[in-house]
């Protein structure tokens, strides 16, 4: 069973290694605390039943109406059980209880069906510049 907790308490270390995990980089010391206090909206914790972290969404926004998805990311051992269209589902709720009105997020054609089939995403045009 796993549950899901908007601005849900976490470590640093335990979102560290999820991340690395996910997005296949060594774990890196990054201080999650105060980014996403300083710059986020919300963000969504999945935990399982012994309380292991694994899922895990940022929501940034603009201070406004528009929220972003960011840093979606599911444990290896629990991906294609519908734990990332739940962290999203719980984003989505997050940004609408603060009355956004829109909801965006950039993918990798990877991640196309899971963002447009599991989540509800409809594709729109955008524009990007690689820094």
């Amino acid at each position: 069973m796993i549950t899901y907790e908007w601005r849900g308490a976490f470590e640093d270390p335990e979102v560290n290694a999820l991340h690395a995990e996910g997005f296949g980089h060594p774990v890196l010391d990054i201080g999650w605390h105060e980014q996403l206090h300083g710059h986020s909206l919300g963000w969504v914790c999945a935990r399982d039943e012994d309380g292991a972290l694994v899922g895990f969404v940022n929501v940034a926004w603009d201070g406004g109406v528009h929220a972003f998805v960011l840093d979606t990311v599911v444990a290896g051992r629990c991906r294609r059980q519908g734990v990332g269209a739940g962290l999203v589902a719980r984003a989505a709720q997050g940004a609408r209880d603060a009355h956004c009105e829109w909801l965006h997020v950039d993918f990798d054609d990877e991640h196309r069906d899971f963002y447009l089939e599991a989540c509800g995403f409809r594709e729109t045009g955008a524009g990007l510049i690689a820094l």
